[in-house]
Order: C-alpha cells, then sequence, then structure tokens
C-alpha cells in the first residue's frame, strides 16, 4: 500500500479536527513569511507559553526584516531576553542583514509568499484529488 494511500482516509478526519480545535495565534492571523519565521526560530525548543508574549513584543519592535537587520544587538538582545538560547536570536539578524542586502533592502517576502501559495495550491489538489 502506498504512503498516499494509508494517509488518505485520515485526511478529513484531521482536518476537521484542526479546524475545531485549532488555537489562536498572533502569527496565524494574516501570516506573512516573516512573522512565520520569527515564530519558528522562537518555537525551537522553546514552550507556545512561553514565546507568545516575546513574539508580540518582538514583532512592535522589529516590524520588518529590515527593522530586524538594522538593530543594534542590544537591542535585539533585550527584546530576546527570557527565551533563551541567544544565538538563535543572533544568526536570526545574521540571516535577515543577508536577505535584506542580498535583494537591496527588500524583501524576499513575495517570493517565498509565491512559493508557498504554489505549495498551498499543490497541497490543496493532492489532498483533494489524491487517488
Amino acid at each position: 500500500m502506498s504512503h498516499q494511500n494509508t494517509i488518505k482516509p485520515y485526511i478529513p478526519s484531521l482536518l476537521s479536527w484542526y479546524e475545531q480545535n485549532r488555537r489562536s495565534f498572533p502569527f496565524r492571523e494574516n501570516p506573512t513569511p516573516y512573522m512565520t519565521w520569527i515564530s519558528e526560530i522562537m518555537l525551537q525548543q522553546t514552550r507556545m507559553e512561553a514565546v507568545l508574549p516575546h513574539y508580540t513584543q518582538f514583532m512592535k519592535t522589529f516590524p520588518t526584516i529590515q527593522d530586524l537587520a538594522s538593530a543594534p544587538e542590544a537591542l535585539l538582545l533585550k527584546t530576546w531576553e527570557g527565551l533563551g538560547y541567544y544565538s538563535r536570536a543572533r544568526n536570526l539578524q545574521k540571516a535577515a542583514k543577508i536577505v535584506v542586502e542580498k535583494y537591496h533592502g527588500v524583501t524576499a517576502e513575495g517570493l517565498v509568499e509565491s512559493a508557498l501559495d504554489k505549495v498551498r495550491i499543490i497541497e490543496e489538489l493532492v489532498i483533494r484529488h489524491v487517488p
């Protein structure tokens, strides 16, 4: 039996369960690739309850990737305080600088969003039409 055939019977139940039980998080409401990226990095080895207040403050302090890239390290680390693993914050800023510099101050969010849209379309097609 193929992997797709094994999973297919569970897809409607899983989607239904998710719709009934999903929790609301700020990075799920009108998400951007930047918001998702920040939440994913923050949630590495950290509980959701610990991340949420920090995420909200982080997004207020650094609402764009350009703001993150140009921030003084002291402000970045102060904003990250309480999440631990400070190398994550430093590496996040290094990556933000690369994205901003490589794209001449324009984020790659449009490229990422376009790719995510394509993935969502493919997922929907697979979910609805897997034999």
